[in-house]
């Protein structure tokens, strides 16, 4: 009977059921006996086709049985039967050693050649074939014997179940264990001839074993297999039956258990128990609740789900996702020094595909790290904040590697938060872009990498190819924590054009060398052409400010361009710069950014008293709408 799992509906399937025999073995009378619960005086040469509803079956799944008469039904036909089946299920007569070679000698061959199946193929799930031996009540005694070699030569062979339509023997059997070859089958988790765990099943429960390990100390406790059985199976496991589990599994393998807790053989083993055991579903719950496919692949559903993301949005990280990046990094910082070593941070990212960190060696110098190199707290979370806003869909699929997905309905969307265009006001937002433009051999780069911490002589000593396009870190605003993205935006020269991808960005810095007379025309030019009309705040940078300045070829000088223009204070900037100083120009572009209305309002240039006066003018506001709130109120009252 070839099976047909279709899926109309989600976490609905139908089963589709067709049966192979050599003649006179009972292929109908099977599927009648199990209709009708008795033997059938009459059979036909093929009956019609009977759907099972799912009320009836143990798995809760609708079954469509399909028979098959080579009188009424070309091999072509059958071929198409097979091509749109779950599972096959082959049926002989126990008292007809002709029908049991058939198996052999017809059936597999045939439908191997009909799915093109390639027994060297990788992570491909093979249909899966379920024997029936029929007429058991001819016979005294049934026997594996025979059966045992069959199913170590094709490892497609899930079962072989002995039955009787006449006596209605294991009838109901035969199709619970065809359901559960397809719902469940033994074919991608085990490997029948050595008695093992695939390679594929074990790397999947490794990585499930290393997600719920969760302090890392390579031992599942009895708290983190409670945590692990209520989110595999929604329901809380009695301490009895807990330590029954880990006597089991201590009796199989006594290393399996280290200090009363289990280790990562011990999980491994018990798995192997279950499916040598016949409780596949068991193995299988566990890996659908991690996000696997039936051939154990990470599914797409699991690792982009549905996220809708409407024009002119910007995505962040929700604290939910900052708070669960911060666990994730105190869990594999095991030495507690706030910092990743080499070590540390390849174990983090060992639930991943390739266990490798997804991006170059350019990342640690895009965010900040100790004086060894290592991705300190502030420079992960920053790595995850820029990858957020770039690129959401590396972010899912990283947050389901990682084992974010904790229960069915909550998956990794809730670690990001969608700022619509119409609801980003005013300091509403917490991760904002600046690109930094100018012509190549300004300073740019050492500016960026200021934002990190990294003086001119870091800089120095940094190869072309390990300079990053984003430099990402946490500046403060007005006492707000704020993460601010720098870009560097090369022009070429002069007359080079501005693409709009490169003018989209939450503040601008026009960077100019001001020991090159002629760094300064372009960025001028590129501000009337492109910036002057726009909504984008925008500051000009005087960098290499420790060199002595000279005067630009250009019709005006910096300082009287920004006055000019009503641009803020031209900001002078220099790599060796230390402390408070060094960081003013960030605090400066992040409070730009956040704060864009101070441009329309004439608050960018002018002295520092203005934006004392502004913030007293907020303040003074809010308090006068508090005053007049409290008012109204009391009129009411009274």
């Amino acid at each position: 009977f070839p099976y047909d799992l279709r899926p109309p509906l989600a976490k609905n399937f139908i089963l589709s059921l067709q049966s192979l025999e050599t003649a006179g073995v009972g292929k109908t009378s099977i599927i009648l006996s199990l209709v009708s619960e008795e033997f059938p005086e009459f059979v036909p040469a093929k009956s019609e086709e009977i759907t099972i509803p799912p009320e009836v079956t143990p798995e809760k799944v609708p079954t469509h049985i399909i028979d098959y008469s080579r009188q009424d039904q070309t091999l072509n036909e059958l071929a198409g039967e097979i091509q749109r089946a779950d599972a096959i299920c082959i049926i002989y007569a126990v008292d007809d050693p002709e029908s049991f070679s058939a198996i052999t000698a017809k059936w597999i061959p045939f439908i191997r050649k009909v799915l093109n199946y390639d027994e060297e193929e990788e992570n491909v799930l093979h249909k899966p074939i379920i024997l029936a031996g029929n007429k058991v009540d001819l016979i005294e005694e049934s026997s594996m014997d025979d059966v045992v070699p069959l199913m170590s030569m094709y490892p497609e062979i899930e079962t072989c179940v002995f039955c009787s339509a006449k006596t209605l023997r294991n009838i109901s059997e035969l199709f619970y264990y065809a359901q559960k070859s397809v719902l469940h089958p033994t074919l991608p988790l085990y490997v029948t001839e050595e008695r093992e765990l695939s390679d594929n099943c074990k790397a999947a429960l490794t990585r499930i074993f290393k997600i719920c390990d969760q302090d890392n100390d390579g031992l599942m406790s009895d708290e983190e297999l409670m945590e692990f059985q209520k989110r595999c199976f929604s329901t809380p496991l009695a301490p009895e039956a807990l330590e029954e589990v880990k006597q089991a599994v201590r009796k199989a393998v006594p290393d399996a258990i280290s200090n009363n807790s289990l280790t990562l053989k011990g999980f491994l083993v018990l798995h192997k128990m279950f499916i040598q055991r016949g409780y596949h579903e068991t193995t299988w719950t566990v890996l659908r609740k991690f996000g696997y496919t039936d051939s154990l692949s990470l599914s797409q559903d699991y690792l982009h789900p549905k996220l809708k993301v409407p024009s002119g949005s910007r995505m962040e990280l929700s604290p939910v996702g900052i708070q669960f990046l911060t666990n994730l990094f105190h869990k594999y910082d095991r030495d507690r020094d706030l910092a990743l070593c080499p070590v540390e941070l390849n174990d983090l990212f060992s639930t991943c595909p390739g266990g490798n960190i997804p991006w170059g060696p350019q990342v640690f110098y895009a965010v900040s790290t100790n004086d060894k190199g290592w991705m300190t707290l502030q420079g992960f979370l920053s790595m995850w904040v820029m990858a957020t806003f770039i690129d959401i869909q590396k972010t899912m699929e990283y947050l389901a590697y990682f084992g974010y997905v904790i229960s069915d309905t909550e998956d990794q969307t809730s670690a990001v938060t969608v700022l619509r265009e119409k609801d980003q006001l005013q300091g509403s937002r917490s991760t904002y872009l600046c690109h930094v433009i100018g012509l190549r051999g300004v300073g740019k780069t050492t500016l960026c990498q200021g934002l990190i911490g990294r003086k001119l002589k870091d800089v120095n000593n940094l190869s072309e190819e390990n300079v990053p396009t984003y430099t990402t870190n946490k500046v403060m605003v007005y006492g707000h924590e704020r993460y601010l993205i720098l870009r560097e935006v090369n022009v070429m020269s002069v007359s080079d054009a501005l693409l709009p991808s490169q003018l989209n960005c939450d503040v601008a810095c026009l960077a100019y060398d001001v020991s090159n007379p002629s760094s300064f025309e372009a960025i001028a030019k590129l501000y009337l052409k492109y910036l002057s009309e726009s909504s984008v705040p925008c500051m000009v940078v005087a960098c290499k400010g420790d060199k002595p300045s000279v005067s630009q070829e250009y019709l005006v000088q910096p300082e009287d361009f920004c006055h000019t223009h009503r641009l803020p204070h031209l900001a002078k900037w220099s790599g060796t710069l230390e402390g408070d100083a060094a960081r003013a120009i960030y605090t400066k572009l992040a409070t730009m950014a956040t704060y864009p209305f101070f441009r329309r309002y004439g608050l960018t240039q002018g002295s520092s008293s203005s934006w004392v006066q502004l913030g007293l003018g907020i303040s003074s506001a809010a308090a006068l709408a508090c005053l007049l709130f409290l008012l109204y109120r009391s009129r009411r009252v009274s």
